[in-house]
């Protein structure tokens, strides 16, 4: 049952506050190469020359657990067949991923935020701010550059750089885009997120267990978003309203997850206790957030834009918070779709949310049925959460 906070601001309708940052557009971009997950572990190990039951076994179950159905990805049969030493042990190949990475990067951030420009459908030199996220490149000067560049943006754009954040990187430039909007009447964001597994992929190997969460459960893919205070009527239609962010990172935490850039590429290390230690602290995170909204709101009268690291950890949040299955519906079902894509997921989440909503919309006669008041929720590396409290307008 709703909330009477929320159920009068629904029948008044939900309009933007006088310099709160708003997301007044969402833009997509995945690969053209789609993979699904059933019969992959077959594949890659023949692609890879691999004679070994017992991982073969193990990708195959990681397959199933992992619940993506597909993803789409930037690695094809051109690219392996140019490069094998993408899958030669020991090979030297970190200069070839770096720069196919760094190109697939801009041209998949390019195009989502061209789709989020056609959507917002404001002018590219009323971008005033730029801010660009990725851990799937490293190069001088930076996808930022490259985007600025061939976006048309204008020279003086001033220009963010958010690198090696992981899968909280998303939020995190959610929150940065947020405070420049804020701090900067009248401006308007661009955030740009756009990832590939390319720079971390390799054969399987038993040395390398976590190489196999990699090869069931990630994905490529960008987001793009524009931001900014007091939408102009008529021209701008803003979908959320962003009230807080703000993050923190857990002391101890910090070997769970790890990620070094090696002559093989980055190799990446993903503790088990992950999900247990997610459980442990996102209620503590979560309260302080919650109680910034009036009308004594419990975590079920919220809707919930959780980053779908894997099912173990949407079932920790779910189990810890008590939330209703439907709860985390488009967070499962992003995951199923389209994979983790590191720092772009949360964002696809949102996507997926905002025209889910649309729909109910209109089924119910115009009248919103789904929550106002929302967190927006993302882990990673550190251990760090992520969190912005949001409001999902009319």
């Amino acid at each position: 049952m709703q909330s009477g906070a929320i159920g009068k601001c629904r029948r008044s309708g939900r309009h933007a506050r006088p310099g709160k940052v708003t997301v007044l557009a969402i833009g997509r971009a995945v690969p053209e190469v789609m993979i699904k997950n059933e019969g992959l572990a077959d594949n890659f190990f023949r692609d890879a020359d691999v004679d070994d039951p017992v991982l073969l076994a193990k990708l195959r179950r990681l397959c199933e657990t992992t619940t993506v159905k597909t993803r789409y990805v930037v690695i094809n049969e051109q690219i392996l067949r140019e490069n094998p030493n993408f899958l030669i042990e020991g090979a030297s190949s970190v200069g070839a991923r770096v720069r196919i990475s760094g190109d697939a990067v801009t041209k998949l951030g390019m195009e989502a935020a061209t789709e989020a420009i056609r959507e917002w459908g404001g002018l590219v030199s009323d971008i005033t701010h730029l801010v660009y996220v990725s851990s799937s490149e490293v190069r001088l000067p930076g996808g930022d550059l490259h985007l600025a560049r061939l976006l048309g943006l204008r020279q003086d754009v001033n220009r963010v750089m958010l690198y090696m954040l992981g899968c909280y990187g998303g939020a995190s430039g959610i929150r940065v885009a947020k405070d420049l909007a804020e701090n900067n009447p009248g401006s308007r964001v661009l955030l740009v997120t756009s990832e590939t597994t390319l720079i971390g992929y390799r054969k399987p190997s038993r040395d390398r267990p976590y190489d196999l969460v990699g090869a069931a459960l990630f994905g490529d893919g960008a987001a793009a978003m524009i931001l900014g205070t007091d939408p102009l009527p008529v021209k701008e239609t803003p979908c959320f309203e962003l009230d807080w962010a703000g993050q923190c990172y857990l002391p101890g935490t910090e070997t769970t997850i790890e990620g070094n850039l090696t002559e093989e590429g980055i190799i990446f290390k993903l503790g088990r206790e992950l999900p247990k230690i997610i459980e442990a602290n996102v209620q503590p995170f979560c309260d302080p957030i919650i109680k910034r909204v009036a009308g004594n709101l419990q975590y079920n009268d919220l809707f919930w834009a959780v980053h779908p690291g894997g099912p173990a950890i949407l079932n920790a949040v779910e189990k810890q918070l008590d939330l209703e299955p439907r709860k985390l519906q488009s967070s499962r079902q992003i995951l199923a779709d389209y994979g983790n894509i590191s720092s772009s997921t949360c964002i696809y989440v949102l996507d997926h949310m905002r025209k889910h909503s649309l729909k109910l919309k209109e089924v119910n006669e115009g009248v919103d049925t789904e929550p106002e008041w929302g967190v927006i929720l993302a882990f990673g590396p550190g251990i760090t959460i992520e969190g912005t409290l949001a409001r999902s307008l009319s």
